[in-house]
């Protein structure tokens, strides 16, 4: 099965905001091959996309996507097997990473240890000639963005790991590229301070307003700092938008599965016309739930290519109608069987079966209000935000209902 709609740019691509902005960085069928033993390996699959001047571009995907390759390319880390990469109106494709007016902030920090964080800020001033009192005052003002003012005379082995990532990151803005570069930099933090980093970073860009692209697998992370998420799976870009939309309106399986925690919900099912065509129903051997309007006039367009067809749902979209305050029409109502009840917090996440006798494979998860008076065995009634819900081609991958 194949989840790519690299060809179809209505679902691949959506923009928000200031559509006059510059285009700061183009990517223009983007490909690396590499070589090994059992031949070629595709890293990078033809990835096209316009990143706007400004704008901050997360490139999120698991282990293996093509996501640090792209944005090693971009770096000058890697040469394209091939394709463009524009950066300010030029292709810097052929470029050494010197030659490119990037600023690329690494995972495991690379600061010189011998060298104090002033010196270190300063470093690239340093190496460009810029003049004494000009290399000082600069290393001044960012250290003053970033609130390391007071650790300018220690060495990096004497700041903690969150002290570090904002050395780094102020001998990246002091060189004050055209695009800053971010190679999962918040990966080696604890919890705590990565929720703290993630904020900062977010001021930053707001204060500093250059064009960012950030590479991380924490699909949390990407969702909090972008501008626009651009999803990657076997070296395809798979959706390029908004977090909200990427979210809401997912161009495919893969990205419906990928973005979200707990993840969407599937179901095999089949479509089943009402009598007098009074719409269609979507049926599974778990329910038999009447689609809106809206969404039955798209599947009503569709041209029945494959018979197998999948529902999603996410967990948060399926109430216990048990605790809740309103009726629901039966048409988006079923019952399930309770098998574990996981309380966390605010919520208490439901996995439930068909049946008590179903086995592991046809669990599905909902998260409910934590008022629920479900226990573990019972069987409870739940309503089906029906309007929040996407059916998928198996074979293509592709979203039907968008």
């Amino acid at each position: 099965m194949s989840d790519s709609v690299q060809g179809d740019d209505s679902r691949l691509d959506e923009r928000t905001g200031d559509q006059t902005r510059e285009v700061s960085l183009e990517l223009d069928g983007l490909t690396k091959v590499f070589q090994d033993d059992e031949g070629d390996v595709v890293a990078v699959d033809d990835v096209s996309m316009d990143i706007y001047d400004g704008e901050f571009v997360v490139l999120v995907g698991p282990s293996g996507c093509g996501k640090t390759t792209t944005l090693r390319m971009i770096a000058g880390l890697e040469d394209p097997t091939d394709g463009r990469i524009v950066l300010g109106g030029r292709d810097v494709a052929g470029l050494e990473p010197r030659e490119r007016d990037v600023a690329m902030v690494f995972q495991n920090y690379a600061l010189y240890p011998h060298k104090t964080v002033a010196e270190n800020l300063e470093f690239p001033l340093q190496i460009r000639h810029y003049p004494s009192d000009e290399r000082k005052s600069q290393v001044e003002s960012v250290s003053e963005l970033l609130g390391i003012s007071d650790l300018l005379d220690r060495r990096p082995g004497d700041l903690s790991g969150g002290q570090q990532q904002r050395v780094a990151l102020g001998r990246a803005i002091i060189r004050d590229p055209e695009v800053f570069l971010f190679d999962e930099p918040l990966s080696n933090l604890d919890a705590k301070l990565r929720i703290e980093m993630r904020t900062e970073l977010n001021k930053l860009h707001d204060r500093v307003g250059k064009t960012s692209v950030y590479v991380t697998h924490d699909q949390e992370e990407a969702m909090t700092l972008s501008d626009r998420v651009a999803v990657m799976n076997d070296g395809e870009l798979q959706q390029i938008a908004p977090p909200q939309t990427v979210y809401d309106r997912p161009a495919n399986l893969f990205v419906a599965s990928f973005i979200g925690e707990p993840p969407m919900n599937f179901f095999d099912v089949e479509l089943s016309p009402v009598q007098s065509d009074a719409g269609l129903r979507i049926v599974s051997d778990v329910f038999d739930l009447l689609l809106p309007e809206a969404m039955a006039r798209k599947l009503d367009s569709w041209d029945g290519s494959t018979d197998n067809l999948v529902f999603g749902v996410r967990p948060e979209d399926v109430t216990d109608t048990t605790v809740a305050d309103e009726t629901f029409p039966p048409e988006t109502t079923f019952d399930a069987y309770v098998a574990v009840v996981e309380p966390i917090g605010a919520d208490k996440d439901l996995t439930l079966a068909p049946d008590a006798d179903a086995p592991e494979e046809r669990e599905f998860t909902v998260r409910v209000d934590a008022d629920t008076e479900a226990r573990e065995g019972d069987v409870i009634t739940l309503a089906v935000d029906m309007a929040k819900t996407h059916v998928f081609d198996d074979e293509t991958g592709t979203n039907l209902t968008l």
